[in-house]
């Protein structure tokens, strides 16, 4: 299905779990060169446990501008780099304290500028962010996320545009994801909100993180597509 990634050098960001070592997984498959990076050594770790064999991974903190810059100085181009999202903590605007509101705007949106400030990319290269479907259907328990996942979109635009004709930015949009995220829940918890999204949601079930990744993989590789913000929430958006 997406042959074109055989032989091509391939960067996950946020590849240790979820919707990144999904798309790591397939690029593998495929036959890419596939380097996750992520905070977590023992995360890293386990995902090379998990995933095909051959990728590789290195621990990187993308709210670090500067190990950001080294590690991109440090390494040949790349042909795709993908920003899979990170964990924020969540709440209203009035309840959220300030430090967690702070550090969710660095560890999301500022991640994403430093990777898009720093990453280099091979000739006809593609970056891709993944934001949420909160940056078009707000939530009343979740502002913050919703305006930074609208921020990561605009700056994919405007990435579009600065980075053009050389790099290609898009970013992918999904809704609830049954990643490890949302074991902080713990079991019954999940299976509610599961359920609950379940039923809500047009096409009847959530997402699972391979479906995102094949979505970050069309639009990756579509020579056509840039500054394109891609929908894939299970029709959310509409209810």
């Amino acid at each position: 299905m997406f042959e074109r990634l055989k032989n091509t050098r391939v960067l996950v960001i946020g590849g240790s779990s979820g919707i990144g070592e999904a798309t790591a997984a397939l690029a593998l498959k495929e036959g890419a060169q596939v380097t996750i990076a992520a905070r977590s050594q023992l995360k890293l770790e386990a995902a090379l446990q998990r995933l095909p064999t051959g990728a590789r991974a290195v621990v990187l903190d993308v709210v670090d501008a500067t190990a950001v810059a080294a590690f991109f100085a440090q390494h040949d181009a790349w042909d795709y780099v993908v920003l899979a999202g990170s964990s924020t903590r969540v709440g209203s605007v009035r309840e959220l304290p300030l430090d967690d509101a702070q550090a969710a705007m660095q560890n999301k949106f500022w991640g994403a500028y430093h990777v898009g400030r720093y990453a280099q990319f091979c000739t006809g290269g593609s970056l891709v962010f993944v934001s949420g479907v909160f940056s078009i259907r707000p939530s009343k328990a979740a502002v913050l996320q919703g305006a930074i996942n609208a921020a990561v979109e605009s700056l994919a635009r405007g990435l579009a545009l600065e980075l053009a004709p050389l790099v290609r930015v898009n970013t992918v949009s999904p809704s609830t994801t049954a990643t490890p995220l949302w074991e902080r829940l713990g079991e019954a918890g999940r299976a509610h909100k599961f359920a609950t999204m379940s039923a809500r949601l047009p096409v009847g079930t959530v997402a699972q993180p391979a479906d995102i990744a094949e979505a970050i993989w069309a639009v990756a590789l579509n020579r056509f597509a840039t500054g394109s913000t891609v929908l894939v929430d299970g029709g959310d958006a509409l209810v």
